[in-house]
């Protein structure tokens, strides 16, 4: 089965593209990334291209906390290849503002 690109899909192809994917999901609070704001803890993508994501929010009451979940679940099953998510959300460890990259803080003028 080849992708939209001729490409046959694998495990790294896939997590790249469920990253780049998650690049694209915006934070509505902070203008980051998903991604960037150091809100995913993991990607795994098994031999049978089966996604597994293990995700925080900036807080245990951020009120769209279920939107952002669901937009990461359904974003990510529309990547070719992957035949299923599983979106965990955890609190532990919290997220802090020491998850953002130094490069990313810059732009915000955090630094």
């Amino acid at each position: 089965m080849k992708n939209e690109n001729g490409l046959i899909p694998n495990q790294e192809t896939i997590k790249s593209a469920v990253i780049n994917c998650l690049k694209n999901i915006y934070d509505p609070e902070i203008p980051v990334n998903i991604y960037d704001l150091g809100l995913i803890y993991n990607v795994d993508v098994d031999t049978d291209l089966n996604v597994k994501i293990l995700m925080t929010m900036t807080a245990p009451d951020c009120p769209e906390a279920e939107y952002m979940f669901q937009e990461v679940r359904q974003m990510v099953s529309y990547i070719s290849g992957v035949k299923s998510v599983d979106v965990e959300l955890t609190f532990d460890p919290p997220w802090t503002m020491d998850m953002i990259p130094d490069d990313i803080k810059v732009e915000l003028g955090f630094m």
